[in-house]
């Protein structure tokens, strides 16, 4: 159990109603979570039609005690100071409940939970999983949502805290949901995360790795989409130049990983790829982009890089051959997408044969029992790793809604079904492991996991 948070937790918050509501004037009363202790029974109560919820303990005596815990971080920690309304059972009473608090503080972006806690007299202490209201989380995908912007730090304004690259693809999935499901509630982190980071770093969401550059530029491809505001189309170019400017002649040509070196990975150039391929289909009259775009995939294709499995290794060896590490998803995914974006720009059909050639290979190649599995997943979601099934997802969607016949739709259907039935808590957030298993919780899986839902929706 995490240490309760330091911050002050007496402050109201006020939404439809204000905190301290009587439950008898809730038109709802509904039980996601309990716990027990002692033979008592410790329940949360949500009114979803206002976003409140309300703890109840019973079959216990007087002197028990009963109360609410909320977090605005998806339970990592919680507002331990108030215990909110902390009450006793009665004399003679056999249970009681607490008022109705608020889940969200929508006054401040507050994307919240609640768990019931319960105590018998002189007793130990039980507490319920956290769980929140239907707000926001009417479906799969939007219910998914609202537990990643758990994740969104309203300080920093980027997902876990401090998580760059792993912020970007956050960020994309989120925006991807508002376009895929119609819910435009947490479009505010676009202005947010750029506001609060544009001169970060090198400035313009750039760094000494091209690859989280191409990452970054592909989140404001994905803002301009959905707002139409240039200067999210501007900061994507400055991304795509920062990265032109780092391809060089190592190995015939390609971009490399890092200013500091000459290593020539897959992730990099497939990112670069769909980037200038992107910012083209977007740029009226535009010859560069296309013509970068054209060079990338002539030097990519012919790297060395995709074996002969039809699956893309990390990248290329000091002598420029493929150097036979691990065949990661986002490998096999981020350049199913490029290619689908290089398709649009010069309409040859030959590309989406090859990308569903790439498709057929990796959708057999990386699943397990039915279901992708990352290659040495483990059960940690933090860190690079947990977001790459997510970027693997975002790009065979991209080619499955572009391919008439919709061919892999099932996989991503079935893919979503496992991890929905088997890898998710009361408060929809999901786990590393899609077909189950034992694993922690955290923003790279979730953003994973929103990638998926996404996909599997359309």
């Amino acid at each position: 159990m995490s240490a309760p948070s330091a911050a002050a937790a007496t402050a109201v918050v006020c939404n439809t109603s204000c905190d301290a509501r009587d439950p008898s004037s809730s038109p709802q009363d509904r039980v996601p979570v309990t716990a027990s202790v002692s033979g008592r029974s410790i329940a949360l109560h949500f009114d979803d039609a206002d976003a409140m919820g309300w703890a109840s303990i019973d079959y216990g005596g007087p002197g028990d005690r009963v109360w609410l815990d909320r977090s605005m971080d998806g339970g990592r920690t919680w507002d331990g100071g108030s215990r909110l309304g902390d009450t006793a059972v009665p004399s003679g009473g056999r249970g009681w409940r607490t008022q109705m608090y608020n889940v969200d503080d929508w006054n401040t972006k507050g994307v919240g939970a609640l768990r019931a806690c319960g105590q018998p007299a002189g007793g130990a202490i039980a507490c319920t999983p956290w769980a929140r209201t239907t707000w926001n989380a009417g479906s799969r995908s939007t219910a998914a949502a609202t537990a990643l912007m758990m994740s969104f730090d309203r300080n920093s304004k980027l997902f876990g805290g401090n998580g760059w690259w792993t912020a970007a693809n956050a960020l994309t999935a989120v925006i991807d949901n508002s376009r895929i499901s119609g819910m435009g509630s947490y479009t505010y982190a676009i202005a947010e995360t750029y506001d609060k980071n544009v001169n970060a770093q090198g400035g313009q969401f750039r760094n000494e790795y091209l690859d989280d550059t191409g990452w970054w530029g592909l989140a404001w491809v994905a803002a301009y989409d959905a707002t139409g505001d240039s200067r999210y189309l501007n900061t994507a170019r400055a991304d795509a130049d920062h990265m032109h400017a780092n391809w060089n002649d190592t190995c015939g040509g390609g971009v490399r990983w890092n200013t500091n070196g000459n290593y020539k990975n897959a992730i990099t150039n497939e990112l670069y790829l769909r980037l200038t391929s992107a910012l083209h289909n977007r740029i009226p009259g535009d010859t560069a982009y296309l013509d970068r775009a054209r060079s990338e995939w002539s030097w990519f294709k012919a790297s060395g890089m995709i074996n002969g499995d039809h699956m893309i290794n990390d990248g290329l060896s000091s002598g420029c051959a493929n150097n036979g590490q691990p065949t990661w998803s986002y490998n096999q995914g981020v350049v199913l997408g490029a290619l689908t974006e290089l398709h649009r720009a010069t309409g040859d059909a030959g590309l989406l044969t090859t990308a569903r050639e790439l498709a057929d290979a990796s959708t057999t190649g990386l699943e397990t029992d039915g279901v992708l599995r990352e290659p040495g997943e483990g059960d940690s979601c933090t860190g690079d790793g947990p977001g790459f099934k997510g970027a693997y997802v975002r790009g065979l969607g991209a080619l499955n809604r572009q391919l008439s016949d919709h061919p892999y739709t099932p996989a991503l259907t079935r893919w979503a079904n496992s991890a929905y039935d088997h890898d998710r808590n009361p408060l929809d957030q999901y786990g590393p492991h899609w077909s189950g298993g034992t694993g922690t919780t955290d923003y790279g899986c979730q953003q994973s996991v929103l990638d998926l839902l996404n996909a599997a929706a359309g």
